[in-house]
């Protein structure tokens, strides 16, 4: 989000689908907490995230000029950055593979990576309950 002003008050609607979004990537994150997944696998390859990112890009443009603006910013950023992040750990992380601390990087990287997530979207969906903007 730009640094002008924010002059138009979100409506209600688009609130409550902020709210979706951060509780379908949350889903997602539980999931990989939870079930057999990793975390981080879980929240970008897993249907709750998934179906989140394309809320956000159907409702982005209805939150321009809004301070739900930067929420939806926000999330689109994080899905995208930890997709980004978890194919250069992977990339570091498999040539290592060959003298075993592939293996170890691998792991470390997406345990950091998970809960990196985990902070963006508790931070995220925190300012939205306050009903304040995102900051970077």
């Amino acid at each position: 989000m730009n640094n002008q002003l924010v002059t138009i008050e979100a409506s209600p609607s688009l609130v409550r689908t902020a709210h979706i979004v951060y509780a379908l990537h949350a889903l997602g994150l539980a999931l990989g907490a939870f079930g057999a997944a990793t975390v981080i696998g879980s929240f970008l390859f897993g249907w709750p995230s998934i179906i989140a990112v394309i809320v956000n890009y159907i409702y982005r443009g209805d939150a321009r000029g809004t301070w739900l603006e930067s929420h939806f910013d926000w999330q689109i950023r994080t899905f995208w950055y930890a997709l980004a992040w978890a194919l250069l750990v992977g990339l570091v992380s498999l040539p290592l593979t060959l003298i075993i601390i592939g293996f170890g990087t691998w792991a470390v990287g997406m345990f950091m990576l998970g809960l990196w997530a985990i902070y963006r979207i508790a931070r995220g969906w925190m300012r939205l309950n306050a009903r304040e903007p995102m900051r970077a």
